[in-house]
């Protein structure tokens, strides 16, 4: 009796932890995405310009991060809903279609960004951009209409491996890792203009509002329900470290090797390139195959969030297990958009610099009236049932939503000074 009983036991554990590994994928692939071509670029350069001193962001941007993402997953398991849809029930068409169009104008800015960062970082190894980038467009097309999610997810979740580059490059530049955790913990500040302007975009860049949208429809679209919470909050935290993982060693490595040289970074390109002398070839190679991939990535991910959060606000059918003839909006958008964002980048002199920053300001505004209609909906029984924010995490969301309003309004100032 009691050997059955603990056979019971163990079969129950089995089974929890094959449910909790079945909904692992949407919040790893998420967080992953969110070090794209930008955030390299923003890490890159907080630590040529500061070295470790920024390195205590980390943790903080690591909790708003968690903060953001669960919400979004649970609200997805909870309603079978992604949150594109939730902002129409509950706030209505126009408010939705507002925050559809500002989302479609964001995220073709930050696509053409990541466009940009394939070519960038494949022109460290030789490779024009005129070869590099529409093979990437092609390759991202390809991949977004195969037809099945399990698969998409598969082979972006091997893609993600890349980012394992930016840790080789962190070791092999010899830091000093005593000094290094020490300003991990131990916060920083400076009045700097230029140290608060690093501040506001390291924070900043860590939620982006193709985010939220993208980790409730990958739960949506793998049909994960309330059952699968503590899995998909396990996938969610441990997505959010590995992410948090690889800034804390792009900014290591930038830290350790850029800033003692005093080498000025305006790009992760830029980062790579100076690395060559400082640090060796291996260290830049491993730099621009980190950015090359993780453009990539974040390539193939933004075409379709934005189409699936355009299908969802408007109920139109969309994913990637439905053909042309069943969803033609949603393979349009995609379509549509690689197209654009691919040739826009092989324009000779293109203002892509002005054009990164329209996607800022537009995140800038969008980000905060996202969240709050986030914590909104989650914290409605009527709709999260059970599911529904406890009042901790209710408070912890306020406080992110306060963070990235106050740190919105300073980005806002410091560009209007012109600094």
């Amino acid at each position: 009796m009691a050997e059955a009983k603990n056979g019971t036991k163990k079969t129950t554990k089995k089974t929890g932890r094959l449910a909790i590994l079945a909904a692992m994928g949407p919040g790893l692939l998420t967080a992953m995405a969110g070090n794209d071509a930008g955030g390299i670029a923003t890490y890159s350069s907080t630590g040529a310009t500061y070295g470790y001193g920024m390195l205590w962001t980390v943790p903080l941007m690591c909790i708003l991060l968690i903060v953001a993402q669960e919400t979004a997953a649970r609200m997805g398991c909870a309603t079978g809903k992604g949150f594109a849809a939730l902002i129409r029930e509950q706030f209505g068409v126009r408010v939705s279609a507002i925050a559809m169009l500002a989302l479609i104008i964001s995220n073709f800015t930050v696509t053409l960004s990541e466009f940009a960062g394939i070519a960038s970082g494949m022109e460290l190894f030789g490779i024009p951009l005129q070869v590099s980038v529409p093979i990437a467009g092609i390759a991202t097309w390809l991949l977004t209409q195969s037809g099945s999610y399990h698969r998409v997810e598969k082979i972006l979740l091997a893609l993600s491996c890349v980012f394992l580059t930016y840790i080789v490059s962190g070791i092999i530049s010899n830091p000093d890792w005593g000094l290094a955790l020490k300003d991990t913990v131990v916060p920083q500040f400076s009045s700097d203009p230029g140290y608060v302007s690093l501040l506001v975009a390291n924070v900043g860049t860590t939620i982006s509002p193709y985010m939220l949208f993208m980790v409730s429809s990958n739960v949506v679209e793998k049909n994960l329900k309330g059952s699968d919470i503590p899995g998909q909050r396990a996938d969610n935290v441990s997505g959010v470290i590995a992410a948090e993982i690889t800034t804390w060693f792009i900014i290591l490595t930038t830290g350790t090797v850029l800033y003692p040289a005093d080498v000025t970074v305006n790009s992760a390109a830029d980062a790579a390139q100076a690395l060559v002398p400082l640090a060796g070839q291996y260290a830049s190679a491993l730099f621009a195959a980190g950015l090359a991939g993780a453009s990539f990535l974040a390539a193939c991910v933004l075409p379709g969030i934005t189409a699936s959060a355009v299908c969802e606000a408007f109920g139109w059918e969309r994913g990637v297990d439905r053909s042309w003839n069943e969803a033609p909006a949603y393979r349009a958008i995609i379509t549509g958009i690689t197209i654009l964002s691919a040739g826009i980048v092989l324009i000779p002199n293109v203002d892509l610099f002005g054009i990164m920053m329209l996607a800022q300001v537009i995140n800038g505004v969008l980000l905060p009236v996202l969240m709050v209609c986030m914590v909104l909906i989650a914290s409605d029984k009527r709709v999260m049932g059970q599911y529904v924010n406890g009042h901790v995490w209710t408070v912890l969301t306020w406080f992110t939503i306060v963070v990235v309003i106050v740190l919105t309004i300073i980005m806002f100032v410091l560009q209007a000074m012109g600094l």
